[in-house]
This record gives structure tokens, sequence and C-alpha cells, in this order.
């Protein structure tokens, strides 16, 4: 996993895989009308974009996402149009591409993709959201908050959580994202971005021991 890997005990690990599997959906790849790659700071979102389009199982694919700090200088143009230069390197064609270069959180990801679609008059009623593996459950409870007449199907990259830590070369700074994207999961509800979820009581007693262990740097309002 790593260099560091000692420095992470293994009761954490196990804490961090159910975390880990918790995220992942387990949605099986169809066919649906559009495709969205949601922005971030993992090219592999392209990458498992352009294998998804290869299968046949959308017409259209949009990318979308402006900048952040923590991509503004991996990707100085913008998430969305890095994206789309890696799809077509992937052969994905052109014209399959849309791109939506303004968001700069999930909920602008859904509604301004939404927005864009609707003005080439795209109005799909399945969407396949293509993310970050742990992005999965917290991309889809927005989705479903924020287009809630629209099925989703949620698909990336088909790592498993060794394989996803060694494409990013930092096993500590994977922990903080998980355990920060469930803090999402759990409090984004009440503040209207997103829609509950059930969180099973051993997922909740691993983040919440991966808090007190100092997890923490992807925290909100700590």
């Amino acid at each position: 996993m790593g260099d560091n890997q000692q420095t992470i005990t293994e009761a954490q690990w196990r804490n961090t895989k159910l975390l880990w599997d918790y995220h992942l959906m387990g949605h099986q790849a169809r066919p649906t009308d559009v495709a969205i790659g949601l922005g971030s700071h993992d090219l592999g979102v392209a990458q498992a974009a352009a294998d998804l389009y290869h299968r046949g199982l959308f017409p259209t694919l949009v990318f979308t996402g402006g900048n952040s700090p923590t991509t503004r200088n991996r990707f100085p143009r913008g998430e969305a149009v890095h994206f789309r230069e890696h799809a077509l390197e992937l052969g994905v064609p052109d014209e399959a591409i849309l791109v939506e270069p303004n968001a700069a959180n999930t909920g602008q990801n859904i509604t301004l993709t939404r927005e864009l679609l609707a003005s080439v008059g795209v109005v799909p009623t399945t969407v396949m959201l293509i993310s970050k593996p742990y992005m999965e459950r917290r991309s889809f409870a927005t989705a479903r908050k924020l287009w809630p007449d629209v099925q989703i199907i949620c698909a990336s990259e088909p790592l498993q959580l060794d394989d996803y830590i060694k494409s990013i070369g930092d096993e500590r700074l994977v922990v903080d994202m998980l355990v920060g994207d469930l803090q999402r999961v759990i409090e984004y509800p009440e503040q209207g971005f997103a829609i509950a979820q059930d969180v099973p009581e051993d997922v909740q007693a691993a983040y919440e021991s991966l808090i007190r262990d100092g997890f923490t740097s992807r925290l909100i309002n700590r």
C-alpha cells in the first residue's frame, strides 16, 4: 500500500475497508441516455468514462468541473477540460462529449449539467454518474435530491482499495478522503444538499474510530 503503510494500523485498515465498501453503490452498469463524468483530482474518472463509452452504454458524455484548491495545479484549464482531453486521447469522439466548465461542487455538477443538456435538447430519463470510487454514494445522494425524476446509475473505475491507494500514492490521504466523504453523506441531508441514506452501525463505528485516530484533514466544520 505504500512506503508509509506502517503508520496505519491493521485495525485502521479494516475500518477504512468498511468505509470503502459502503461508499460503493454496487450498481450494475447498463445503457443510459447520458453519462456525467464528475470532475475531481482523479483522472481515472475520464478513463472509466472512456471505457464505458466504448462499451456502448451511452451516446453522450458530459464532463463537469471547474477548479478547486486541490486540482488547480494539476488541471490548470479546469477539471472538465482536462478530462475531455484525456477521453479524446482514449478514443472517445469529440462529437460525443460536452463540457460544463464552471461547477465548483457536486450540487453544481448536477444542476449545471442538467441545464447544459437541456440547452442542447437532451432531457434524459436515465443518467450514469461516473466518479471517484469513494464518491459514488455521495454523488448518488446529491443527484437524487437535485434531479429526482431521473434514474441514477453510479459507476467508477473498478479498483480495489489497495489498487486505488497505489494510484493516488498517499494512503493516509485516501483514508482522510473516505472519512470526509462519509461525513458529507451523513450531514448533507440536514443541509438540503442530498437525500438521507442509512449508515450501518459498523460503518458508523469505523468512521468515528478513524476520526478519533486523527484522519480528519478532509472534514468540514471542524
